[in-house]
């Protein structure tokens, strides 16, 4: 049996509350694309109305989403539900499924004043893998909608090949 090749990865679906600030947030802060305007996704008998009811169930009227892309081609996939809802803790960790996403800039600082002064928080100090060895460096932070997610100054496989603890 052949092992499985590495699949890509295409995209990421958030929820939030306001889909316009959401876009103006992740265009503005990070610079992404917008490549589908934003649009009503209704409960009806058209093809993506049934392809959403085969994921939301029933129970639903109508959404809004919007369609973004990074700078290496990654999607994110933005819904504004009516019915959203702030979770009372946005960071189970210990629950299982997503609990973050990660966002490489160089810039670490730098991203992390922009990512402030556009609503959102720095959720720790920004720390070294590699102390006074290599200029490795991460940071947990959230959105002004309360998605959680982080800053690396490097990439995945160049921060974990060598064994960062």
């Amino acid at each position: 049996m052949m092992k499985p090749y590495p699949r890509s990865f295409s995209h990421i679906g958030l929820s939030v509350p306001n889909l316009e600030d959401a876009v103006s947030f992740y265009t503005e802060v990070f610079g992404w694309y917008t490549i589908m305007e934003l649009s009503v996704v209704k409960n009806d008998d058209s093809p993506i109305g049934q392809m959403c009811r085969d994921v939301f169930g029933e129970e639903w009227d109508q959404f809004r989403i919007a369609h973004l892309a990074t700078g290496d081609k990654i999607g994110i996939e933005m819904f504004e539900f009516p019915e959203n809802e702030q979770p009372e803790n946005n960071f189970e960790y210990w629950k299982t499924g997503i609990f973050h996403f990660c966002i490489q800039d160089p810039d670490i600082e730098g991203i992390v004043e922009k990512i402030k002064e556009n609503g959102g928080k720095q959720r720790m100090p920004i720390r070294e893998y590699y102390p006074g060895e290599k200029p490795f460096k991460m940071v947990y932070v959230e959105d002004p909608f309360g998605n959680i997610f982080e800053i690396y100054t490097h990439s995945y496989e160049l921060t974990y090949s060598e064994g960062a603890y």
